[in-house]
């Protein structure tokens, strides 16, 4: 039936190539008080909100202490580096192909709202999504599940989580996926291996946004129970 499924898409590096530019306005941050993260390891904590990833990498006592600036320095530096990043391959297209096939279509990042805002802007999809939920909107952000259950109920709050796919790059997203109930599918995009995905939880693991189209329109995608087609 139309509109009983549900797909939301995180953002960053999923829909748009932006995560090694957040990475690297991190470790800039980061050096301006001479916090030495080796850019390895900010990498993989990007999908993470800012909330999560500062105490993550560099611990409590300078997230207490500094926390709020290296958001705010962070924001500056990315700003700097925002207008290189353009949407992936085939995001546009897949977004339109869920649509199309009656699918509900929401949009669930631990970015930033003028950021996510940009990236409506550049993937054409503007009044596409049911719902679009930023860590603007939430008190945590992933791997916490709250922008994952904002977004179903903005956009389909009589479909149950099991009702749901969450289509992302990193073991984040599978991580907030499964805390929600809700069925993680992944895409090679971020720089997180495939193994590292699965064993996240991914139900399913694409090479790009064209695999997952193809996927989607021989009706292999699905949440976890419902039928395929």
């Amino acid at each position: 039936m139309p509109g009983s499924r549900l797909a939301i898409f995180d953002v960053d590096g999923t829909l748009v190539d932006s995560v090694y530019h957040h990475a690297l306005a991190w470790q800039r941050a980061f050096h301006e008080r001479e916090l030495v993260v080796p850019m390895w390891r900010i990498h993989r904590s990007i999908g993470k909100g800012g909330d999560r990833l500062v105490p993550d990498l560099v611990g409590d006592e300078v997230e207490q202490r500094d926390g709020d600036a290296l958001r705010a320095r962070q924001k500056e530096l990315y700003a700097e580096l925002i207008g290189e990043v353009e949407p992936l391959a085939g995001a546009h297209e897949l977004l339109v192909a869920f649509k199309a096939r009656g699918w509900r279509v929401a949009l669930a990042s631990s970015g930033r709202e003028d950021e996510v805002a940009r990236y409506l802007d550049q993937l054409d999809v503007d009044g596409l999504p049911d719902a679009v939920v930023s860590s603007a909107d939430v008190d945590t952000t992933k791997p916490a599940p709250d922008v994952l259950a904002l977004a179903r109920e903005r956009a389909a709050p009589e479909l149950s989580v099991g009702d749901a796919v969450v289509v992302g790059d990193a073991t984040w997203d599978c991580e907030a996926a499964r805390r929600a109930g809700m069925t993680p599918v992944a895409v090679l995009c971020g720089g997180f291996g495939r193994a590292e995905l699965e064993e996240a939880g991914a139900a399913a693991v694409f090479e790009g946004l064209p695999a997952l189209r193809e996927a989607l329109e021989a009706g292999r995608i699905a949440p976890a129970g419902a039928p395929a087609g």
